[in-house]
């Protein structure tokens, strides 16, 4: 039982026994990709009912796995009456328009060719309306056109009788070891409190304090004497490609030699289990293998950990009951969600959305926020938990070295290096040292040594002179020389 400022109370509902507060719910799965959702869900006791996905390989894979639910292809051409009977919808619509890895060049919003296809589940909200939406995003449609994109969604789902929370949540602090903040939102129909209890607690977030270590601590793995930082970078749908445009991808390293993560370890950095994405028998694998759409599907996909944390919550706001009507929804909600009072700000649809429509508007928004009838509850918020799940990188690694075809060559070492270098890249030390002796720069003999975690590491593997460095790495990648050095 809760207490709330307002004095109203929140009670539990009795639950059968043997029964699960999350069996109420079924599930239709949006844009399903390889069942992230679907898994978080089913794992807190919902039942996945429907699918739409539409890459074949991804269909594949839920075919697989969900070999009774009903799989459709396309949304553009769903029929809504494929989806009666579901009361949970889950969507992770495409953001290949609203990313920031596009840059501000060619970021189309809502207007591009695929995150338009938010639409077409608005339009089959309109013929189901089912009781609870989640849907997910990158964390720039918070201001993909100047913050006209988020505005349009919020009142799109608003003027539906939705009331909508959201929140930046970031994997790292949910039990799995990537760096990867993505955008939540939660729509209850006709139920504020609900949507506010879906993603925040009754106490704030944790704070959030030197993130940066996570990246550059050194842990080594005892199997195979693979080194990696504590935490990886986030995993992306390219990430099976690897030149020297890959600097901040996450890497494996060795003494002398640098891998990038297998299709399993990439798996397992998402909240999947390892072979999570071989596809059904049927699927007709490509004579090079099947590399490259499992790392696409995986890069694609929602952390698992994450959305099982926010499933859960969903189940405890079904199973509340209130004893009151709201009457100051604005008050009530901060009293709900302390991470709502951190920098508040309160808006109206009224007051915005001719702007917003003329594309004049103009607006950051915060990373979360509450939006119910012509109210929009905004504030500043922690990525994570009120307490943090802790989980290393080392431990999802493969416990055999895989074969050559994941290591890194002299040329991709030395693209590394050279734009590392041109950014002012601090590259991860023992990174860093493996990546100059596959290019054959050798580390200054000076170099300080720092020791973490039983080993010891050159804590910069840095050039006599900066100048000294980069004339090396340009004559080695001019040269006929290539061949990788034999130590270090």
């Amino acid at each position: 039982m809760h207490d709330m400022q307002d004095g109203s109370m929140e009670t539990e509902t009795p639950v059968c026994k043997g029964a699960s507060i999350h069996s109420r719910f079924v599930v239709a799965s949006l844009f399903a990709g390889i069942g992230g959702f679907d898994i978080a869900f089913e794992s807190v006791g919902a039942t996945v009912a429907v699918q739409c996905e539409l890459d074949p390989f991804c269909r594949s894979v839920l075919r697989r796995h969900w070999p009774k639910a009903k799989l459709i292809e396309d949304i553009t051409t769903a029929n809504p009456n494929d989806l009666a009977g579901t009361n949970l919808w889950t969507a992770g619509f495409p953001c290949q328009d609203v990313s920031l890895a596009r840059g501000n060049h060619g970021r189309t919003g809502l207007k591009g060719r695929q995150t338009s296809l938010f639409f077409k589940l608005v339009e089959l909200l309109d013929e189901q309306l089912p009781e609870v939406l989640v849907l997910e995003n990158v964390v720039g449609l918070l201001n993909s056109h100047k913050g006209c994109d988020f505005a349009i969604i919020l009142r799109e789902l608003t003027r539906r009788g939705y009331a909508v929370s959201w929140r930046v949540l970031n994997a790292r602090y949910f039990g799995t070891p990537q760096s990867r903040s993505r955008v939540f939102m939660v729509a209850w129909k006709n139920d504020f409190r609900r949507a506010i209890i879906s993603l925040f607690e009754a106490v704030p977030g944790a704070k959030v304090s030197n993130a940066r270590a996570g990246f550059i601590t050194p842990t080594s793995h005892k199997a195979t004497g693979a080194i990696v930082p504590e935490v990886a970078y986030c995993i992306a749908a390219t990430s099976g490609r690897h030149t020297g445009n890959d600097w901040s991808r996450s890497y494996i390293s060795y003494n002398n030699r640098v891998r990038r993560p297998t299709a399993s370890e990439s798996e397992r950095l998402q909240g999947f289990e390892a072979g999570w994405t071989i596809p059904s028998k049927d699927y007709r694998a490509p004579v090079r293998g099947l590399d490259s759409e499992r790392y696409h599907a995986v890069g694609n996909a929602v952390a698992v950990p994450v959305v099982k944390w926010i499933a859960d919550r969903i189940g405890r706001a079904k199973s509340l009951r209130f004893k009151s009507t709201p009457t100051q929804i604005a008050k009530e909600a901060l009293a709900i969600a302390p991470d709502l009072r951190r920098q508040t700000e309160t808006l109206s649809f009224k007051n915005i959305m001719a702007e917003v429509d003329s594309g004049t508007f103009a607006y950051r928004w915060k990373g979360c926020g509450l939006a119910v009838g012509d109210l929009i509850l905004e504030g500043a918020t922690a990525p994570a938990p009120s307490s943090e799940i802790p989980s290393k990188f080392v431990k999802l690694l493969d416990n055999e070295v895989p074969d050559e075809r994941y290591f890194l060559t002299a040329n991709a070492a030395i693209g590394i290096l050279r734009r590392a270098d041109a950014v002012g890249r601090t590259l991860f030390a023992p990174m860093r040292s493996a990546l100059e002796c596959l290019a054959g720069v050798k580390a200054s003999s000076s170099a300080p040594l720092v020791e973490k975690s039983g080993e010891t590491f050159v804590e910069t593997s840095i050039r006599s002179s900066s100048t000294e460095q980069r004339a090396i790495i340009k004559r080695t990648s001019r040269g006929s020389d290539r061949s990788l050095p034999i130590c270090c």
